[in-house]
């Protein structure tokens, strides 16, 4: 009889985690974010060329939203932003200067946690990261601090100010 009630407990569980995995779908706006941290990544190691191409596929990304597949509130916030994050993605993808690009980051950073804020583009938590030097800020998928702006001059001056999706 303990066999069963182990074995029915186990299918119980297993079964859960399963319906809650399948829960985890990424949104339409989730390639977004994967854009958005490659640009932070390519500005860290201070990459001008590295950080225009991937700011090129977030313009790719961003036109290419199924808005019909976004919830209404979704699509409302993403809406909202879409040009701020156009115009400043656009910059960095024409510039090969790395200080204009990290100016047009900035811009870009407050507009993206807006949207990452309002709407749940991931499970995992995303970190809002300050730089007091910039007096800017930026979101990264990893709590140790990387600073875009400043690279290996200054990679580990700032701190997380607020964690998305705990």
């Amino acid at each position: 009889m303990k066999k069963i009630f182990l074995l029915v407990a186990l299918i119980a569980t297993t079964s859960s985690q399963l319906l809650f995995a399948q829960d985890t779908k990424p949104t339409a706006l989730t390639p977004l974010l994967t854009s958005y941290y490659d640009i932070k990544d390519a500005l860290i190691k201070s990459s001008s060329a590295d950080a225009s191409n991937h700011a090129g596929e977030f313009l790719k990304n961003i036109t290419a939203v199924d808005m019909k597949a976004l919830p209404a509130a979704d699509m409302t916030m993403f809406m909202s932003l879409q040009e701020k994050l156009t115009f400043d993605a656009r910059h960095i993808s024409e510039s090969k200067d790395i200080a204009h690009q990290r100016e047009h980051f900035a811009n870009f950073s407050t507009n993206f946690f807006k949207l990452a804020k309002a709407v749940k583009l991931t499970d995992n938590p995303v970190y809002y990261a300050y730089c007091p030097m910039k007096k800017s800020y930026w979101l990264s998928a990893d709590a140790a601090i990387k600073n875009p702006y400043y690279g290996s001059q200054m990679l580990t001056c700032g701190k997380v100010s607020e964690i998305l999706n705990k």
